[in-house]
């Protein structure tokens, strides 16, 4: 079926000489891999590898068998020009994080707009402040609403977080439970969006010890679900 939609770029893997596998986020299909023959030979061809750059906003043209196999792409168009989201060695950090997350962590192959949507709108926040230092750290928790494991804030006055269940609790029920300056941090950050991010004042450590408690609660309810390979640049990025 030959489909028109907005996808946006989650990854893309170089495939034999002049192949790419691309993974996007798609409007209309949610998760979609496709096998771009020749991209990175092409002078002349509609497609174009920097259109294919994590992250990037598309218009695309593609041809959906939908049988688990690669689909193409016809036609790509990009409708959304970033202003230095690939040019800005922070910003640039912070979006290989963001792809590695993402594609450890959507797995559908279906609608979902409102994750779409939030994918939109928060790279776009990203590409036009400067104050980005906790910019991931409220991604991450905002992605988690998309994925069903958002904290229950229910209980929000308690001490404890318990990563588990992602409930809050007064008293340690199990090894997973944390409280102390990391809590603190978390319900700061639920209470936040992301144009008062800069009033959150953390240091390197502070983020980095935050980000591990995250992505040990991102392990724990995302069976698969790896460390990503660019955690590194981004911590040494953060200082």
């Amino acid at each position: 079926m030959l489909i028109t939609t907005q996808a946006i770029v989650i990854s893309a893997l170089k495939y034999s000489e002049a192949d790419l596998i691309v993974k996007c986020f798609t409007k209309s299909s949610g998760l979609k891999s496709y096998l771009l023959r020749g991209i990175l030979k092409s002078k002349k061809g509609k497609l174009r590898t920097a259109m294919f750059q994590p992250l990037m906003q598309l218009e695309i043209e593609a041809n959906h068998k939908d049988k688990g196999t690669l689909e193409t792409i016809k036609e790509a168009k990009v409708i959304y020009q970033y202003a230095n989201l690939h040019t800005d060695i922070t910003k640039t950090a912070l979006v290989f994080f963001i792809s590695d997350i993402l594609r450890n962590a959507i797995q559908e192959e279906e609608e979902n707009s409102m994750l779409f949507d939030f994918l939109i709108a928060s790279t776009i926040w990203l590409d036009t402040h400067d104050t980005i230092a906790n910019f991931h750290l409220l991604f991450l928790i905002k992605l988690t609403k998309y994925l069903g494991f958002y904290p229950d804030e229910t209980q929000i006055h308690y001490e404890y977080f318990n990563l588990i269940e992602g409930t809050f609790e007064s008293s340690e029920v199990n090894i997973y439970c944390q409280n102390g300056l990391q809590i603190k941090i978390l319900k700061q950050l639920l209470g936040t969006k992301f144009d008062t991010l800069p009033e959150i004042k953390l240091n390197q450590k502070q983020r980095g010890d935050f980000l591990t408690m995250l992505l040990q609660y991102y392990e724990l309810h995302l069976h698969g679900f790896k460390q990503p390979r660019s955690l590194a640049v981004l911590n040494s990025i953060f200082t």
